[in-house]
């Protein structure tokens, strides 16, 4: 297993957000995380690099192991993590830079100082997210100029570029047209082979369609987890079966 949840709970206040989550994620493999709005899901993955740490009363027990190691250990080095599991939000966030500079971006703040280097991973990792070919005349060009879909794959690569062991999605196509989303998850697919995914995403179809797992929350509660394929054919539980057929959420 890449990433294994232990009696995970979080609060905010007095608010118990995440209720004692208990979970494998395996590795080379696309996770998706389904469930209604205000559900836990995004709260769930973004503890799994520690970006709640940022938000004001977050309490967290239990644990995240890494690789075996918990990553809530008084001994982890959170920017080092944050290397090992980068982030992919919803809306694309391109930095006010030139299309080379934000693939660069996290090299530099590591302090790469190889120009070679840093040309080379540019260009791997614009590659690696099928828009190498799209910009290579305009990589010194505003990223703002990038449409919506290649703006989210820029992100990627620049997500990809300081090789990262865990990809965390936070539906990353609900803000894309449909053919956008459908290079994005191409790129999904082809990304698996190197890194271990996971992916919140409301979109039924898309979990269907790309993710080997699957796991349902529901008020902060992991109610159903197991093989996409049998989640969506042969839920075991009526509430999941509920929130597949879309009787609410």
């Amino acid at each position: 297993m890449k990433i294994t949840v232990k009696d995970f709970n979080v609060n905010l206040d007095d608010k118990h957000i995440l209720n004692n989550i208990n979970l494998n994620i395996k590795r080379n493999s696309i996770h998706a995380i389904i469930g209604s709005s205000g559900c836990g899901k995004s709260t769930f993955i973004k503890s799994i690099n520690r970006m709640n740490d940022l938000v004001k009363n977050f309490k967290s027990s239990g644990k995240i192991l890494l690789d075996g190691k918990n990553i809530y250990d008084d001994d982890i080095d959170v920017v080092n993590l944050r290397k090992r599991v980068g982030m992919v939000f919803q809306k694309a966030n391109p930095f006010a830079k030139s299309i080379f500079d934000n693939v660069a971006y996290g090299l530099r703040i590591a302090g790469c100082e190889d120009s070679g280097y840093i040309k080379n991973t540019v260009l791997d990792s614009l590659d690696s997210v099928g828009l190498l070919d799209e910009v290579k005349d305009k990589l010194y060009e505003s990223a703002f100029k990038l449409s919506g879909g290649q703006q989210q794959r820029l992100c990627i690569a620049r997500t990809i570029a300081i090789s990262p062991e865990v990809i965390l999605m936070d539906e990353p196509c609900s803000a894309l047209d449909p053919l956008s989303t459908l290079k994005v998850e191409e790129l999904i697919n082809e990304l698996k082979d190197e890194y271990t995914i996971v992916l919140v995403t409301h979109n039924m179809q898309q979990a269907r369609r790309i993710s080997d797992y699957t796991s349902f929350f529901l008020d902060g509660v992991l109610v159903e987890n197991g093989r996409t394929e049998d989640i969506f054919s042969n839920p075991k539980c009526e509430k999941t079966e509920n929130y597949i057929a879309g009787r609410f959420g």
